[in-house]
């Protein structure tokens, strides 16, 4: 599943292209959206504004009408030249000044009516952005202790009413750096330990957005050595989603 920074990169490559100006054409080629009339509601519409939030992303129209879009598993955002031919897989595609924002297998994809109301519904749902630009520390510790203390501390900061934007790569990296073992419960997890894996999180993400690399030392790497202490890294599902968490025996306690 795309996380936030893979969110937040889409949102910066559409921004210039889109922000600010009004498309050239808009198109919708899934029959899902046959009967929307997406390009007859947003023709002659300037983009407002593009936005990230989690893992979500909001394109905001002048009319007050906002696409909104989470990728889960399946989807991704792309930014061509005009002149690369249609693609079966796409959703949405949006044209201005040679380039095309094509929206790719979004299995959340939406025109959003009465925008701020339900956007606003949509983000009090989720905790704070890990990639905000101060943090609210505040509101994660009481989000994640409102959470069920037996949970596993590497469980509990996927969950986006926790923290919005890290998924199981980061959840993984970020407990790793901090030496915390996810397996760990919630419950006996300080504050400060929680805290460590935020601070672990927060400038790996925010340097995959600035760059696009993603530096991984322990997800992915069931069987070779970690790279501290030389200890086989493990991967074992977690709690109810079973997703594969990868994580030290050795230095993550």
């Amino acid at each position: 599943m795309p996380e936030g920074d893979t969110i937040h990169r889409a949102a910066n490559r559409i921004r210039p292209v889109l922000e600010g100006h009004v498309p050239d054409a808009l198109a919708t080629p899934h029959p899902r959206f046959g009967r929307d009339r997406w390009t007859e509601r947003l023709q002659g519409q300037e983009v407002r504004s593009v936005d990230a939030l989690g893992k979500h992303l909001f394109i905001r129209f002048a009319n007050d009408l906002t696409i909104h879009s989470h990728l889960r598993m399946t989807g991704s955002w792309r930014v061509f030249d005009n002149d690369r031919p249609p693609s079966r897989a796409a959703w949405l595609v949006i044209r201005r000044d040679g380039k095309q924002v094509v929206q790719f297998k979004g299995p959340v994809l939406e025109l959003m009516t009465d925008s701020r109301t339900r956007i606003d519904q949509r983000i009090a749902g989720l905790g704070p952005d890990i990639l905000a630009p101060e943090f609210d520390y505040e509101r994660f510790l009481r989000r994640l202790r409102e959470d069920d203390p037996t949970r596993p501390i590497g469980d509990a900061v996927l969950d986006q009413r926790t923290v919005a934007g890290i998924g199981n790569k980061w959840k993984a990296e970020a407990c790793h750096e901090a030496q915390i073992d996810p397996w760990r419960r919630t419950g006996e997890t300080t504050d400060d330990e929680a805290r460590a894996i935020i601070d672990a999180a927060r400038p790996r993400m925010q340097t995959s957005v600035r760059t696009g690399r993603e530096l991984t030392l322990v997800y992915n790497k069931a069987g070779r050595p970690c790279p501290r202490c030389g200890t086989l890294i493990q991967g074992r599902g977690q709690w109810e989603d079973n997703r594969t968490t990868f994580w030290c025996p050795g230095c993550q306690r």
